[in-house]
């Protein structure tokens, strides 16, 4: 792999931004300045510093991923695959899924190593919306409307928060949740006697799912996606 784009990929910056720190003569590939950004290395053997920090410390990555079905929101499983196995480049080893997605279930799902971030966008305190496009079984009443925008009982302590509905069809909607309580979704719509047949995820956030990517499809997030998300608050 090209020098410039490995650490483009580890989340040093562009790639315009990667050449300049080459070429300034910060980087040391196995002991010595490398200063040609389209030098290859093998992240698994070669040892990469800048600026004296070894490179899997240094940096965070940020992946958005389509999660389609299928897979499991996990760094590791013996019986099936994981999010990380369809991420086809080099990986620091703490990178991990921001949140999950239940094996069924697709859509917006975030991969990182940006412990505080995470932490900030799975706390509970902070209420961070996450949308979901959801088509049911049956057709959405009035009354499950309104019981699902005031909170219902899941067989939890307390009813679930007040949800966002928006009706896309007659069977189909839009949900928006601030909590992450254990299959969410699907607990609510049983609750109002109906069920779900699809899920997707669709915002997580300030973090919106591109609408080019495919189920099993995924992308580097931009810098302006990487500056919102460490200054979520």
């Amino acid at each position: 792999m090209r020098l410039d784009k490995y650490l483009a990929i580890a989340g040093l910056g562009s790639r315009k931004d990667v050449k300049k720190i080459i070429r300034n003569g910060r980087v040391v590939v196995n002991d010595f300045v490398q200063r040609k950004d389209d030098a290859h290395i093998d992240p698994d053997i070669d040892q990469i510093f800048v600026d004296e920090l070894p490179v899997s410390v240094l940096l965070n990555v940020y992946i958005m991923l389509n999660k389609p079905q299928g897979v499991i929101s996990a760094t590791e499983d013996e019986e099936s695959s994981t999010v990380l196995d369809l991420i086809d480049i080099p990986l620091p080893k703490d990178v991990f899924p921001v949140g999950r997605l239940d094996k069924d279930t697709e859509g917006l799902l975030l991969l990182s190593n940006d412990g505080p971030m995470a932490h900030r966008l799975l706390s509970p305190k902070r209420k961070v919306d996450k949308v979901y496009y959801v088509k049911c079984k049956d057709s959405l009443t009035e009354l499950m409307i309104k019981q699902l925008e005031q909170g219902v009982d899941i067989g939890d302590d307390t009813l679930t928060a007040p949800a966002e509905v928006i009706l896309e069809s007659e069977n189909s909607m839009f949900l928006t949740i601030t909590e992450g309580r254990y299959h969410q979704v699907k607990r609510m719509l049983h609750a109002v006697d109906n069920e779900v047949i699809f899920l997707k995820r669709l915002r997580m956030g300030p973090l919106v799912l591109d609408e080019s990517l495919n189920p099993g499809e995924w992308r580097l997030c931009t810098e302006d996606e990487i500056t919102v998300l460490k200054d979520w608050k």
